[in-house]
C-alpha cells in the first residue's frame, strides 16, 4: 500500500512495497551483508518507487539516546543473583543501555515497587525467577506498554518476550546420568512450588526413571524452596530412610551445598557413599567440597540475551517499525566434578 500524500512514506511503507519485514529494511539501509542480493534489489525498487529517505537527524538521536531497562528482582539466591547482575552488566555496557535495578518484597508491596520501577519512564523490563511466574506483576508491565522479557520461566506468557533453558530436558539428562552410573534410587529435591521451572525439573526426573528403570518411589521426591535452608531439611529426610537413597538430585545448587552439609555431618563420603548432583552450576557449585556435578544454566548469558532482546525492540519502536515477542532457548550443559561416582556396592545385610 502506498503511503498517502499528506505524509512522507515510512520504513513500514518501504516493507509493505518490497513484500519483506521493516527490519530488513532497516538491514538494507544500514548496509548489513546478510540480506540476500535479490533481497536488497526488491527494498531498493521500493525506495526509489516511494522517493523513501530516513530522516539522518531522527536515526542519530535513536542511535544515542539511552535505553532505560528496569529490573526487577525478588529473593533469588545470592549466587543467582550475582550471576544475573554480571550478565545484565556486561551488556548493558556495550548497548548504551541504563539499568534501573529494583528489589520488591510481596504481594501489594511487590505491585507497589513494580509501578513505582514502571512510572520512571522505562524502555522496557525484565524480570527474573520468581517474579516472571506471577501473573499480577506480569499484567502490570504488560498493560505498561513497555517491552518485557521474563528469565528463566518455565511457562512464559505469550504476551511477553522470553529468555529459557529445556528444563524438563536438562533435568532428565542429569537423572540418565546418574542412572547410567549405576544408580537406581535417586532422591529428587523439588523446587519452590510457585516457580514453573519446578515442574518441568521433576517432570524431566521422573520421565528418565521411566525410561532407564530406576525406581519411581514416592518417598524418594520430597519438597524444597531453592534456598539452602531447604536443603538442609530434604537431606535430613532422605538420608533418615531405612533404604536411603545412593544418589541425590537437588534442583538448585544452594540446596545441592545442602545436601552435601547433610552427609559431612552424618560421616557420609561423598561420592563414595552418596552422590550429589546441583543445578544452575553458580560460583557455589565450585567453592564447596567435593565440587559439585551440575546442570549449567547459563544465566549470565540468559540475562546478556534479554538485555538484547529488550534492545531491538524498543529500537524498532523507535524506527516506527512494529515490535514482536521472541522466544529464545539458551543451551544447557551437564558439568561432571567431583560429587558424583558409582555407587558403592553394599555388604548383604548379615543374618542373626
Amino acid at each position: 500500500m502506498h503511503p498517502d500524500s499528506k505524509r512522507s512514506p515510512n520504513m513500514i511503507d518501504v516493507a509493505r512495497l518490497a513484500g519483506v519485514s521493516p527490519m530488513t529494511v532497516s538491514r538494507v539501509m544500514n548496509g548489513k551483508d546478510i540480506v540476500r542480493g535479490s533481497t536488497r534489489k526488491k527494498v531498493a525498487e521500493a525506495v526509489a518507487a516511494l522517493n523513501y529517505a530516513p530522516n539522518p537527524e531522527a536515526r542519530t538521536i535513536a542511535g544515542l539516546k539511552p535505553i532505560r531497562v528496569g529490573f526487577l528482582y525478588s529473593k533469588p539466591s545470592g549466587a543467582y543473583l550475582a550471576e544475573f547482575l554480571l550478565g545484565l552488566l556486561n551488556q548493558a555496557s556495550l548497548n548504551n543501555v541504563q539499568l534501573l535495578v529494583e528489589q520488591c518484597g510481596e504481594g501489594k508491596e511487590a505491585l507497589t515497587q513494580a509501578q513505582r520501577l514502571l512510572d520512571s519512564n522505562l524502555d522496557g523490563i525484565i524480570l527474573p525467577p520468581p517474579l516472571c511466574d506471577r501473573a499480577p506483576i506480569v499484567d502490570l508491565a504488560v498493560n505498561s506498554g513497555v517491552p518485557l522479557v521474563v528469565v528463566a520461566c518455565g511457562q512464559p506468557d505469550s504476551r511477553a518476550s522470553a529468555v529459557s533453558i529445556d528444563e524438563h530436558g536438562a533435568a532428565y539428562e542429569m537423572t540418565r546420568h546418574l542412572i547410567e552410573l549405576g544408580h537406581e534410587r535417586i532422591g529428587f529435591v523439588m523446587g519452590n512450588p510457585a516457580q514453573s521451572c519446578s515442574a518441568l525439573r521433576l517432570a524431566g526426573y521422573q520421565a528418565a526413571l521411566r525410561d532407564f528403570g530406576g525406581q519411581l518411589a514416592p518417598e524418594l521426591v520430597v519438597p524444597g524452596l531453592f534456598n539452602y535452608r531447604s536443603g538442609l531439611d530434604a537431606a535430613e529426610q532422605l538420608l533418615a530412610l531405612r533404604d536411603r537413597p545412593t544418589a541425590i538430585f537437588a534442583s538448585n545448587d544452594d540446596m545441592a551445598a545442602a545436601v552435601v552439609a547433610v552427609a559431612h555431618r552424618l560421616r557420609l563420603d561423598v561420592p563414595g557413599d552418596l552422590t550429589v548432583t546441583g543445578f544452575d552450576d553458580t560460583a557455589l557449585a565450585m567453592t564447596i567440597w567435593p565440587a559439585l556435578t551440575t546442570v549449567r544454566q547459563p544465566t549470565a548469558a540468559m540475562a546478556e540475551a534479554a538485555v538484547q532482546c529488550l534492545v531491538r525492540q524498543v529500537q524498532a519502536q523507535r524506527s516506527q517499525q512494529p515490535g514482536a515477542t521472541e522466544q529464545l532457548s539458551i543451551g544447557f550443559t551437564l558439568i561432571r566434578r567431583q560429587s558424583d561416582a558409582p555407587p558403592r556396592i553394599r555388604p548383604p545385610a548379615r543374618a542373626y
